[in-house]
This record gives structure tokens, C-alpha cells and sequence, in this order.
């Protein structure tokens, strides 16, 4: 590398310094420098930041890195062009590193201006422009901050509301079978003591309540059947009590076929109680067995259902556990998949394609959840609540892929480019702010040193995020 003389005439050809006066140019040649290159690495992202480059001839290739791989954003050979430390203006308010990486592909020559150099004349020459840019700068920087945290709590509101409805449906199922029970119960019992009253022998009486501890076991193993199997079978049952003179049977069939009893069990009561006025008081105290049984399974079900839900919010929100942890990404999908089960709604069938190869990885579980979310939500919205959601995980080599797919109608070929751009969305005006893409790149890229893009086609919109399986560091920067 050498430092040939810096030509003011030859600074003033660049589109960058035209406008200066000669004694700009000349203090320009006295702080900086004219540096040949030779091809290779100039400098490379998350490095101090130590130069202003202006490219005066050669050819450059600027690049970002993404997934652990330089991404080419630009190649150019046109002079004038620049690069390098040239946020050093705003001071130790931001971190003063690379925001890229350079490197020449050819023998190339630039003007350099150090860091320090470069912040103090745009200070002391352009005092207006600075307080513009630095207006700019914080004030997109606060603007995004702001419309980001009221995101993340319009997301929570909704989720709150989605959890609280999903909670109350099982909750009010439960109290009313509670309640049902409590009824049932008490017919039973006076039922009982009627046919413990009643002519029946003690052999006759013990095989009674073995048909109740058989109907019980019944209820558990009952086949789902058919609405048109379920109404034949209803219709045998009903005639069966009308010949056997029992009041009401056409409201009690639906319950003993629930259970899977039929007529040749109820034939084995008749021929247990022979006598028809206890025949009757049999069959409707087995009616209550039955139907306590199903309530005490529908009160099983309801609690079971909250316990899921209390479970998957505390996976979903990762109440209580580290930020940064090794955890099954599966296990953060179908949490989030439960928490927004209202918002997907009953049209859209979900599809689970997990690849059971795939190990738990260290993330930052909750900070993914809520890139689950978005993409999901996203999928939801695209589709009409109406098609195919599919979460597939995959394992390719050293990197943990997943796979948020919709049956819409596509990321249009024109604006696929911008879709993670802040402030960037296709929703209407009021409906969206545009920074949920734009959270998840930087939480993936970013925080996680993975990759987030997008494959689109009418009816397949895949969004890819990949992860590191071994990430560089413990906790990414």
C-alpha cells in the first residue's frame, strides 16, 4: 500500500466534494489521504470503525452479513462513491462499527479521511445538515421504538383476548356440567332407594349394579359414531322403551347411545328386573349413571383444556425461565399455535411437519415466539381465514430450518424485496404498522445469526427461518 499526494483538482471531479471551496479541497488533502488497495478485504462488519472511504478508481463490493454469510447489497465501480465509519458524525451515541463489509476487486484507489477527521468536518462545515441528520437519525430510531413497543402490546392485548375466551369457553363447560352433575347425583340416589325399596331379591340387586359398573367401563371405550348411525341406533333404542311402556324413552335413547349401550344390553336389565314397575326405575337410574358419567368426562375435558392453555401460556410468554436457553423449537411452535388457535379459527386447517432429527438449540425462546407470532399471524391474514397453515421443521446440515407456510394468494414478485423494510406493509392504513417483519429479521438475523426469507408463489408462501444448531457465542450479538 502506498500514499500517493492528494490532488485538490482531482477531489473536486468526485460527485461527493464538487461543490466545496478550494479551501475545503485543501484541507481536505491535508487530513486525509490518497491509499492504493490492492484486491482484497478493505474492512469487515462489526470492526471498529476507523476510516471514511471515497472510492476515486477501482471497482468495490459491499456486503452485509446474513446467516453467517456475507450477502452481497452492492457492486460498483463509479467514483465518488463512499463507505466505511460514515455514521462517526453522531459521537458514542450509537456504536461506532462497521455497518458492513468492503473489499476491492481490483487494484483501486480511495480517498481516506480517519474517523475523527471526518466527524469534525462535517461538525464545523455543515452545522445545519448535521442537526438534520441527527434529527433524522434519533428521531427514526424513536419513531420505530415507540410504534414497535405499541405493536408488541397490541399483539399481547389480542393474545389476552384470544387466552381469555379460550379459557372461558372450558371454564363455563365446566361449572354447567358441575352443576348437572350435582342434579343427576341426587335423582340417582332417589332412584336407588326406590329400587332398594322395591321386590327385587339381593342375586337380582348385585347383577344390577354390575350392568351399572358395566355401563361405566362402556362410556370410556364408546364408538364416535356417525350423525346417521347415531340417529338409527337412537330410533331402536326409542322403540325399545315404548314397548317396554317407559315414558319419555325417546329422551333417554340419545344418552345410552352416547354410551354405546344398545338393545341387547338393555335386554339383559329386563331380564334382570322382570317386573315393570321396577323396570322402569332401573333403566332411568342407569340413565343417571350414564349421564354423570359423561359429565364427569366433559369436567375432565374442560380442566384438562385450561391446564393445556395455562401450560402453553407460560411456554408462549417463558414466564420464569432464562432468556437465553436451549430449548425444542417444536415445543415454542405448537405453544404459539395454541395461544393464537382463536385468531386461526375453525377454516383454516394446521398442518405439523416436524422433523423429529431436529435438536433443541440455544435461543432466545421468547423473542422467537414472537416471530412465530408475526409470521403466523401474517399467513392467517394473507389466506382470509380461510386455506391451509403448515409449520414444518426440518434439520439441513449444521442449521435448524422452519417452515411458516399459507395456501394465499402470494407475496407479490415486486415488493418481495422490501417486505422486511421498516414501516413497509401491504396492509390498510390503520391495520398495520409495518415493523413485524421487520422485528422478526432483526430477531433472527440479528439476535440469532440465522436467516429469515421468503419463496412465494400463488397458493405457496413459504417464510424460511433458519438457525444455527452451534451458534458462534452463547448469546448472540
Amino acid at each position: 500500500m502506498n500514499t500517493p499526494i492528494c490532488d485538490p483538482d482531482e477531489l473536486r471531479t468526485l460527485f461527493l466534494f464538487e461543490q466545496l471551496t478550494d479551501a475545503q479541497l485543501a484541507e481536505l488533502c491535508r487530513d486525509g489521504r490518497i491509499e492504493t488497495i490492492e484486491p482484497g478485504p478493505v474492512y469487515s462488519e462489526g470492526d471498529p470503525a476507523t476510516c471514511f472511504y471515497v472510492l476515486m478508481d477501482g471497482a468495490v463490493v459491499l456486503s452485509k452479513l446474513s446467516g453467517g454469510e456475507d450477502l452481497v447489497v452492492n457492486r460498483t465501480s463509479q467514483r465518488g462513491v463512499y463507505a466505511g465509519a460514515w455514521q462517526a458524525y453522531l459521537g458514542d451515541r450509537v456504536p461506532q462499527t462497521y455497518q458492513g463489509s468492503m473489499r476491492v476487486t481490483e487494484r483501486s484507489r480511495f480517498f481516506v479521511l480517519d474517523a475523527e477527521c471526518f466527524a469534525s468536518i462535517v461538525r464545523e462545515w455543515f452545522p445545519m445538515a448535521l442537526h438534520l441528520l441527527e434529527g433524522l437519525f434519533f428521531g427514526n430510531q424513536n419513531t420505530k421504538q415507540i410504534v414497535e413497543q405499541r405493536e408488541r402490546l397490541l399483539a399481547l392485548g389480542s393474545l389476552s383476548a384470544g387466552l381469555t375466551h379460550e379459557l372461558n369457553n372450558p371454564a363455563a363447560a365446566a361449572v354447567r356440567a358441575t352443576s348437572a352433575l350435582r342434579d343427576r347425583v341426587a335423582h340417582m340416589r332417589q332412584k336407588l332407594a326406590m329400587i332398594a325399596g322395591g321386590t327385587l331379591d339381593r342375586g337380582s340387586m348385585a347383577h344390577l349394579v354390575g350392568l351399572q359398573n358395566e355401563a361405566v367401563e362402556l362410556v370410556a371405550k364408546a364408538p364416535k359414531l356417525t350423525a346417521m348411525e347415531a340417529s338409527d341406533r337412537e330410533d331402536e333404542l326409542g322403540e325399545w322403551f315404548e314397548d317396554k311402556g317407559i315414558g319419555d324413552g325417546w329422551d333417554l335413547a340419545p344418552t345410552f347411545v352416547s354410551a354405546g349401550l344398545d338393545v341387547p344390553w338393555l335386554d339383559r336389565v329386563s331380564a334382570t328386573v322382570d317386573d315393570p314397575t321396577l323396570l322402569e326405575g332401573a333403566i332411568r337410574w342407569l340413565n343417571y349413571t350414564v349421564e354423570t358419567e359423561l359429565l364427569m368426562n366433559e369436567i375432565a375435558d374442560s380442566t384438562t383444556r385450561i391446564s393445556t392453555l395455562v401450560v402453553a401460556a407460560k411456554q408462549y410468554s417463558q414466564m420464569d425461565r432464562a432468556p437465553y436457553r436451549t430449548v425444542d423449537v417444536r415445543e415454542l411452535l405448537d405453544s404459539t399455535l395454541i395461544m393464537l388457535g382463536r385468531k386461526i379459527g375453525d377454516d383454516i386447517r394446521v398442518v405439523k411437519d416436524y422433523d423429529p432429527a431436529v435438536p433443541p438449540i440455544p435461543v432466545y425462546a421468547a423473542e422467537l415466539n414472537q416471530v412465530w407470532t408475526n409470521l403466523i399471524d401474517n399467513a392467517v391474514q394473507a389466506m382470509g381465514a380461510k386455506g391451509t397453515l403448515t409449520v414444518r421443521t426440518s434439520l439441513d446440515e449444521d442449521q435448524v430450518q422452519i417452515e411458516i407456510c399459507d395456501t394465499g394468494p402470494g407475496v407479490p414478485q415486486e415488493i418481495r424485496s422490501r417486505i422486511f423494510e421498516p414501516f413497509f406493509t401491504t396492509k390498510p392504513v390503520g391495520e398495520g404498522t409495518g415493523l413485524g417483519l421487520d422485528i422478526s429479521w432483526r430477531i433472527v438475523v440479528n439476535k440469532h445469526q440465522g436467516d429469515l426469507r421468503v419463496v412465494s408463489e400463488p397458493g405457496d408462501t413459504r417464510f424460511i427461518v433458519r438457525l444455527p444448531v452451534n451458534p458462534a457465542t452463547e448469546e448472540a450479538s
